[in-house]
């Protein structure tokens, strides 16, 4: 019960799964997880036995990633997308929701979609550890944040920062490159597909009803969070098949491929938007002084296979060895080191900006158990 009390909001903050595991854990699910986890196939009990070490902080850092992308993911969705009974916090912001619809019609539909499914990842997650005994990741402690005062906002406070975000896109030419790998080329360097996000800091969102005024800006915001969201989900889609390289658990293993290709998904429907993001020339946040570009990728001095809107599919490229032909594939799925590159990755992205000290300790803490697993035999 100690355990149940710690992770209760979050857990409990999406029905607990939406599936009847409230009512589960009242009936001993701490205790017995064949009743949580139940499965109509009986060919294995692999979800009878405990967890090894490595393989809880696996799923413990997994856990803790997708908590911090639901939190800006409901943010997102309080201003820009749908709320209903799924996604009940907020209002919507319709000046925003408009300018985020010049990149898609369907956007605020998206938001919502992605929004939900990291609800029910980071739920599911937290739920199977404590089914195996396990602590769940737990982060509200550091929910001190606080978010857009924009008309939309619930004004709740956050884990994750919005509002000063400098953004790595060489992703966008990474997926697009048919010579190099980051797994085979370290030291390559990417060219960004938005020079200027990766200098000074940006908002993604309207930090005040100030920042719908001016629709020239207004739509620079909206752009830049059309870049921000594939920018996130370029990373579990790396993630996910880097840890279930080190999983012992069969039953993990199906886990971590299971949830993987959704992340996948989404930044492929992602990538897809930013393609569609209109240019603007040196748009000045009137509030910080940054000025940030988007430019015609389809054109000079970009233009080619490199940076070419409409290539979302990932080009094929040298795999494990170049002395085999070249495969299309999800990049880069180095192991080594994976879970502290995903939080060094979300650090300089601004994402974290305002967090407190212990914040980091425990995130890197929750990275290197994650790192130091090794798969058993």
């Amino acid at each position: 019960m100690d355990i149940w009390s710690s992770v209760r909001t979050p857990i409990n903050r999406r029905s607990f799964m939406k599936s009847g595991l409230t009512a589960a854990a009242g009936a001993g699910f701490l205790t017995s997880s064949p009743s949580v986890l139940a499965d109509d196939d009986h060919d294995h009990d692999d979800h009878k036995g405990r967890l090894t070490r490595g393989d809880a902080a696996l799923l413990r850092f997994a856990a803790a990633a997708e908590i911090l992308e639901t939190d800006f993911w409901v943010q997102y969705n309080e201003l820009g997308g749908i709320q209903d009974s799924e996604e009940p916090d907020g209002s919507g912001n319709p000046a925003y929701t408009a300018a985020l619809s010049v990149l898609d019609s369907d956007m605020a539909q998206y938001v919502h979609d992605n929004t939900d499914d990291e609800f029910t990842h980071q739920n599911f997650l937290n739920a199977y550890l404590v089914s195996k005994g396990e602590q769940p990741a737990d982060l509200e402690q550091f929910r001190t944040l606080a978010g857009s005062t924009a008309t939309g906002s619930s004004g709740k406070l956050r884990l994750t920062n919005l509002m000063e975000l400098t953004l790595d896109t060489s992703w966008w030419t990474r997926y697009r490159s048919s010579a190099n790998n980051p797994d085979l080329d370290p030291n390559f360097v990417f060219p960004q597909a938005v020079p200027t996000l990766a200098v000074g800091k940006h908002t993604a969102i309207p930090r005040t009803d100030a920042d719908t005024a001016d629709p020239n800006f207004l739509q620079a915001i909206a752009n830049t969070a059309g870049f921000h969201f594939p920018t996130i989900e370029q990373g579990g889609n790396s993630l996910y098949p880097a840890m279930a390289q080190r999983a012992t658990s069969v039953e993990v293993l199906r886990i971590l491929i299971s949830i993987g290709p959704t992340e996948t998904m989404h930044f492929q429907t992602w990538s897809d938007k930013a393609g569609n993001a209109p240019p603007k020339a040196n748009v000045v946040d009137p509030v910080t002084g940054v000025s940030v570009t988007f430019p015609d990728l389809n054109s000079a001095p970009f233009g080619g296979e490199t940076f070419q809107t409409n290539l979302i599919m990932p080009e094929p490229c040298p795999f494990l060895s170049r002395k085999l032909p070249p495969c299309s594939i999800i990049r880069p799925t180095e192991t080594k080191g994976i879970a502290m590159n995903v939080v060094n990755f979300l650090t300089s992205m601004g994402l974290f900006i305002g967090q407190r000290p212990a914040f980091f300790r425990l995130l890197r803490s929750l990275a290197a158990d994650a790192d130091a697993a090794r798969r058993e035999f």
